[in-house]
């Protein structure tokens, strides 16, 4: 039995309808971690689903908690010899809320629906879908070969939809415990999705408030006009000072001072690609002078979330005493972190507003991670991918959103291989999330061949 019989099983089972058996089952579950009534839920996902999968393959399970989270964790292992490879894995089994009304007439997010060439059901492309392709192409390895070949090691939390609460002092806590040589973990879409794809790390998210309060109530606009200020213009002045007309941030501390030639190489060939049910791309939005894959994936990115002031409902003829707005930074790795809110704060006295206020609005941030695509794992796991797709993977030094990669690489030292099983249009978090089967086809025939040659005896630690 070789490589080729277990991504041969892999298939077999995916067009057999046992996959989509499982799948089912579990999206059937509805783990809405934002719903603090599904509590029970959540902690019986673990039990009854991801429990029973790993004990099946021959991990020791154990149940894991901490003081900050509202669920507890699962952590599985399965150790085979001290001088094999060691791979952590990562997922979560919690959900955006259902938003059952709003679905397409005939589809229900806790019923797995073919519609339209699709697989709808909440969970499919966030995250049920991904760690399950990567759990059953594991069982997969050891059906066909009765051993894996290196040592896994793998922890599924249930409140990441929540801000993964407690994950970091869980890995501070833990660090023997989950103890590797690298993460491998899936997340996020692919570049496109027809294109296999691997992302290093993820960009860091900052969200912040910018308000203005000028006085207590609102003044009739023609007894006031032109005599007291309007928080609403001078909060939208303030905006405009911090990015161009056509996007590019005008704060130095928000943005790296160089795009690293590594990166740039990595993405010359990315090219950025929402499907037919994604936002066209303006190339003139923007950092200028980067393509669209570098805006995305290797600079910074400022947006205004929601804008407030007055009553949008039922606007009056008169001048609001406030406004506000919720705004959010995406960076990359190069810009200090520390630095952001401070200089925008001086930015903005500089700039002629110390009226406006600036409030962080999470205890904290998402941080920047990625690493060197040049690195020997990296190029390991695209050479893997590579063979059993006949495709050239994607390479992103880090995903265009923000996941809690840094745990993984500050607090457990890990190099970090994220490979999607998602796409841009999945509708994740939003009424009627769905996946195209063939991309979760072809996903678990990936994920069987990198854990085969995970396996094999000549991975970089193997090797090196």
């Amino acid at each position: 039995m070789n490589r080729s019989d277990a991504i041969a099983q892999s298939q077999q089972q995916f067009d057999s309808g046992a996959f989509r058996a499982m799948l089912a089952r579990r999206i059937a579950i509805p783990t809405e971690s934002q719903n603090p009534e599904r509590g029970d839920v959540l902690a019986a996902y673990l039990e009854s689903e991801i429990r029973p999968a790993f004990e099946a393959m021959g991990f020791v399970c154990q149940t894991l908690t901490h003081a900050r989270a509202r669920a507890p964790f699962l952590f599985a292992r399965r150790i085979e010899g001290a001088d094999l490879p060691t791979v952590f894995g990562y997922g979560h089994g919690d959900v955006i809320r259902g938003l059952e009304p709003e679905w397409k007439e005939g589809l229900s997010p806790w019923q797995l629906t073919d519609s339209d060439g699709r697989w709808y059901g909440r969970g499919i492309a966030d995250n049920k879908g991904q760690h399950s392709v990567n759990m059953q192409a594991m069982a997969n390895v050891l059906k066909t070969r009765g051993r894996l070949g290196f040592n896994a090691k793998y922890l599924i939390e249930m409140g990441e939809e929540t801000g993964s609460p407690g994950l970091r002092e869980l890995c501070s806590e833990n660090k023997a415990l989950f103890g590797a040589d690298l993460l491998v973990a899936s997340d996020g879409p692919r570049l496109r999705a027809d294109r296999p794809t691997i992302f290093l790390g993820s960009r860091g998210a900052l969200n912040f408030d910018l308000s203005i309060d000028a006085r207590k109530g609102a003044h009739h606009s023609g007894n006031w006009g032109g005599l007291i200020s309007n928080p609403g213009i001078q909060l939208a002045h303030a905006i405009a000072s911090i990015v161009s007309p056509t996007g590019q941030i005008r704060i130095p501390e928000w943005v790296p001072t160089e795009l690293p030639d590594s990166v740039r190489r990595a993405l010359a060939d990315c090219e950025v690609d929402g499907g037919a049910d994604g936002p066209q791309i303006e190339p003139w939005w923007g950092e200028p002078g980067l393509s669209p894959a570098e805006r995305v994936f290797g600079w910074c990115s400022f947006e205004v979330l929601a804008y407030k002031t007055g009553n949008p409902a039922t606007p009056v003829n008169a001048i609001p005493p406030t406004a506000w707005a919720r705004c959010q930074l995406r960076f990359v790795v190069g810009p200090n972190p520390d630095d952001f809110l401070p200089a925008l704060r001086h930015h903005l006295d500089r700039q002629g507003f110390p009226m406006v206020k600036v409030a962080s609005v999470r205890e904290e941030m998402f941080h920047a991670t990625r690493i060197d695509p040049d690195d020997a794992w990296v190029r390991w796991a695209a050479a893997s991918i590579a063979a059993t797709s006949g495709k050239k993977p994607a390479v992103l030094p880090n995903l265009g959103g923000s996941l809690p990669n840094d745990i993984f690489t500050d607090v457990l030292g890990l190099r970090t291989i994220w490979v999607p099983h998602s796409y841009p249009g999945c509708s994740q978090h939003a009424p009627n999330e769905h996946l195209p089967p063939e991309l979760l086809r072809e996903a678990l025939a990936v994920m069987t061949g990198l854990y085969w040659d995970m396996g094999a005896g000549e991975t970089p630690t193997r090797a090196g």
